[in-house]
């Protein structure tokens, strides 16, 4: 069973397999399902089946997923869930290099690039939704002047919050509430900039 805590990577290795396109779509996959096959995620992600058990072995190989129990009776199809509640990098782990200085910076613009497709896919199938979900669905800029340290309060409560309402809908959904539930991205970034 996965740990309900979010794990904090400071490693180098880590970070760098972490940061491949395609580890970093299985992981999300595989975090939203809570446990597949390497056939199951190979269908979302659209690649073969042996280039994703390669992937997922990666990502074990450094704790960010692990083996889980089988949901069939058939022991040749080996099941993957996430290690973790999810996990965290932060930049003062990354900053004693300028090797671990600019893969940090890189797993960013990839994980960014990612955050980026999926909302531009839910643009072009907007209308697709009903509009209960069209108008559910939000995008906002806040603009505020703000120390470090208020910041950081605002990410720590920010992620409480967001905690909340997943631990609400998980739990909802296994005692069996699973009309009109879907998957929801919700990408939120915080930073300073200089006009």
């Amino acid at each position: 069973m996965p740990s309900k805590e979010t794990r904090r990577v400071s490693d180098l290795a880590t970070l760098k397999v972490f940061g491949h396109p395609l580890r970093m779509k299985l992981y999300r996959a595989l975090f939203i399902a809570r446990r597949a096959t390497a056939s199951q995620l190979a269908e979302q992600v659209d690649e073969a089946v042996s280039l994703v058990s390669y992937h997922l072995r990666r990502l074990a190989d450094h704790q960010l997923i692990e083996p889980a129990e089988s949901d069939s009776g058939d022991g040749r199809e080996r099941w993957w869930q996430p290690s973790s509640q999810g996990f965290s990098f932060r930049d003062e782990d990354f900053d004693d290099a300028p090797e671990e200085a600019a893969a940090y910076a890189a797993v960013g613009r990839v994980s960014f690039d990612q955050h980026t497709e999926l909302y531009r896919s839910f643009l072009d199938a907007h209308r697709t939704w009903p509009a209960q979900w069209r108008g559910a669905a939000f995008r906002s800029e806040c603009l505020a002047r703000l120390t470090a340290e208020e910041l950081a309060g605002l990410s720590r409560e920010m992620h409480e919050l967001v905690r909340r309402y997943e631990d609400l809908g998980r739990g909802r959904e296994e005692s069996g509430e699973t009309e009109g539930r879907e998957n929801v991205a919700l990408h939120l970034y915080g930073f300073p900039f200089r006009p």
